[in-house]
């Protein structure tokens, strides 16, 4: 197979290869005899067939003529494509081979068993969106339902906040009803992103994975959505980072998710049959007449007015998605559309919404309706399902759009909004905007153009095959040029992970992670703004900012971190180092191998021995802290506490197992374990060189 790999990797693609193929066989295929040439036919086309395989695989890598080592492309190589090396990696890399590596990393099929050990304690991560909804009920839902059952009356004390019998009235109540907090699907998610990055063996699916939600970012501070989070992640980004554009586009565009959090699942046209029907005194008789003879009782029938009195409330068009599924998403904020050209596609997207699901395990009428209708008639009236996506014909605005100068105005409303996406996925612009930002985040903040339009080209020509852009990208001289080397700044997340890796931890409690990159400026999946967090350092370096990643090296490293387990003497074999100078030298390389760290360790010498340097950091931190952000699910509880969840006194989700176990050098350990080799690698994790990658 190897000796295949080699002789294919030398064509372009098997395009660039079929020209000569005809030259150095056609006089051979001549010579045989007619079932001889349908034989060597057959193995002809078997050999175009094998060589395309291997068009995903990347040719041999440029970093010689850039001046690299092998050891030192492979350390670039994890810098950029993983949360950062492993002790030893470097040495199994190039052992593999460069190119082999990353192959392996593009199809993101190895074996993950230890990160499989790790999460099979969160079993609520599995559930659908409709079993979200049903076993975490909003906090205001379970109030309503235990008000309605008559086991509540909503007290409060002078300033407002609910007594403290209410609250054990409704944990009470909550755990006869089989409900969970909501804090608890939400720690298990964060929980579990942690340890995706730090130990899954597919590193390049989990980079992808961060890149992409960042992209089509999607936010826990909107109530509404962040139900719909963990799905969104787990069944519609991680399955297609590595995959088609195109494909992972529309995924987004019918996610719970993203149809909440950017409003369009309330959208609907001004001039569709449910507005029509709204407003129509005989169509609301016949409504009535029609639900009574399908067995909606006289209850749901009530329910039922107040919701469509509410969506006609808000019946109109909500523009939020398509501004910023042509901003953001595909084409850029100079991508050439104009504001007439967004409220043209949001009236393209009108009826895109949920299919009704699940609200504290009671069946809401609509869904009763949609379910009777029959698939038959359910399509034939035009709706479509799939999954918790629903396009809704009667809210689809049916007349006429211009999109970019293109018409739109199909049979099918659904199709329409599918034939905008396609468009709107392969346009020059989308190439541009989206190789610009992938070679942001892997290669420099200020990428060569050069490199964008080669990138730009291959997203065209591959229709937006995401592997065949990085296998570009990699290819390219601009990703080897020493400019760009070590020019990324590490974000918060990358900070931690990258040092969790590099120092081998075992991670007992990863929400302990969380709460340093809250603390650190990066509160994954609470970034409000659909924008996601910047991808340039110049908006992650002040002098807060250092100071707290400072804090968080020294508190590693001393162990401070309570369920983040270290061993520092084991990552060099168990043997201490002579001094703290000495100390510095050998854990730098072990930290930062395949880098000159000469400066860098004159640099921190002066700290190796400076008296409470963990106490002056700390203190100095806290003087620049910004204030905290407790408007948010993980706070706003009903029984819940912000300060509950912020010192963790409230242990309501199921621990790893090690946790349990901690004993009394575990316990000593969290509370710090302040030694001489560990100052020094604090410091080493603090330092503007372990910064970057």
């Amino acid at each position: 197979m190897f000796v295949g790999l080699n002789f294919f990797v030398l064509s372009e693609s098997i395009f660039s290869t079929l020209p000569y193929l005809p030259h150095a066989f056609i006089n051979l295929l001549m010579q045989f005899q007619p079932c001889s040439k349908k034989i060597f036919a057959v193995l002809l086309v078997s050999f175009i067939g094998f060589s395309s395989f291997f068009q995903s695989t990347p040719k041999k890598f440029p970093y010689k003529k850039a001046g690299f080592t092998e050891r030192a492309a492979a350390a670039h190589l994890l810098n950029r494509f993983s949360f950062g090396a492993t002790p030893n990696q470097i040495d199994a890399v190039v052992a593999k081979g460069l190119e082999k590596w990353f192959a392996e990393q593009l199809e993101a099929s190895l074996p993950d068993t230890q990160l499989q050990r790790r999460l099979q304690e969160y079993d609520d991560l599995s559930l659908t969106n409709t079993e979200v909804l049903a076993t975490f009920p909003r906090p205001a839902l379970i109030q309503r339902m235990a008000i309605k059952d008559g086991v509540l009356n909503v007290e409060r004390d002078s300033l407002g906040n609910y007594k403290k019998e209410q609250k054990e009235i409704i944990k009470k109540y909550m755990d006869e009803k089989g409900y969970k907090p909501q804090q608890d699907l939400f720690r298990q998610f964060i929980n579990s992103k942690i340890l995706h990055c730090t130990y899954s063996e597919n590193q390049l699916q989990e980079v992808m994975t961060d890149f992409w939600f960042n992209h089509f970012n999607v936010s826990m501070t909107k109530n509404e959505c962040a139900h719909f989070i963990p799905a969104y992640e787990r069944d519609v980004i991680r399955p297609n980072a590595l995959g088609n554009f195109e494909k992972l586009l529309e995924a987004t565009a019918k996610s719970p998710a993203m149809l909440t959090f950017l409003d369009n699942a309330s959208s609907s046209g001004s001039n569709t049959t449910l507005t029509k029907r709204m407003n129509d005194k005989n169509a609301q008789a016949f409504l009535t007449k029609k639900l009574s003879e399908m067995g909606i009782s006289e209850e749901e029938r009530q329910e039922m007015n107040q919701q469509l009195n509410k969506l006609k409330a808000y019946n109109g068009l909500n523009e939020n998605y398509a501004r910023e599924l042509m901003e953001l998403h595909t084409l850029g904020v100079d991508g050439g559309y104009t504001q007439k050209d967004v409220t043209e596609a949001a009236r393209i997207l009108t009826g895109w919404t949920l299919f009704p699901m699940n609200e504290g395990k009671n069946q809401k009428p609509m869904k009763h309706i949609l379910e009777r209708l029959g698939e038959e008639e359910f399509k034939r009236r035009g709706f479509v399902k799939e999954n918790d996506f629903l396009f809704a014909a009667n809210r689809h605005d049916t007349g006429s759009k211009v999109v970019l100068g293109r018409t739109f105005q199909l049979s099918n409303g659904y199709e329409e909004g599918m034939e905008l996406l396609h468009m709107l996925a392969t346009n020059n612009a989308t190439a541009q905007f989206i190789c610009k930002k992938i070679a942001t985040r892997f290669v420099c903040d200020t990428p060569a153009q050069t490199l964008v339009d080669k990138m730009a080209t291959t997203f065209l020509k591959q229709k937006g095959d995401i592997k065949k852009v990085l296998i570009t990208m990699v290819g390219a001289p601009e990703f080897w040029d020493k400019q760009a080397i070590r020019e990324k700044v590490k974000s918060p997340f990358e900070l931690a992970i990258s040092t969790f890796r590099a120092l081998n931890a075992d991670i007992i409690q990863p929400y302990q992670v969380f709460n340093w990159l809250s603390r650190m400026g990066q509160k994954i999946y609470f970034y409000q703004a659909p924008t996601g967090f910047p991808d340039r350092g110049q908006y992650w370096i002040n002098t807060g900012a250092l100071l707290n990643r400072m804090n968080f090296g020294l508190a590693a490293a001393t162990q401070k971190i309570p369920g983040i387990n270290i061993n520092l003497a084991a990552l060099n074999n168990n043997h201490e180092p002579e001094s703290a100078e000495d100390a510095l030298r050998i854990y730098s390389k072990l930290l930062m191998p395949e880098r000159d760290l000469t400066l860098t360790i004159q640099r921190l010498t002066p700290l190796l021995n400076l008296p409470n340097l963990d106490k002056k950091i700390t203190a100095a931190a806290q003087s620049t802290a910004p204030p905290p952000q407790m408007n948010t699910p993980l706070a706003d509880d009903n029984y819940i506490t912000p300060d509950d969840m912020a010192d963790g006194k409230r242990k309501k989700i199921k621990e790893n197992p090690k946790a349990k176990k901690i004993n009394n050098e575990s316990m000593t350990s969290a509370k710090g374990n302040y030694t001489m080799l560990s100052q020094v690698v604090g410091v080493i994790v603090g330092s503007p060189e372990f910064q970057r990658k």
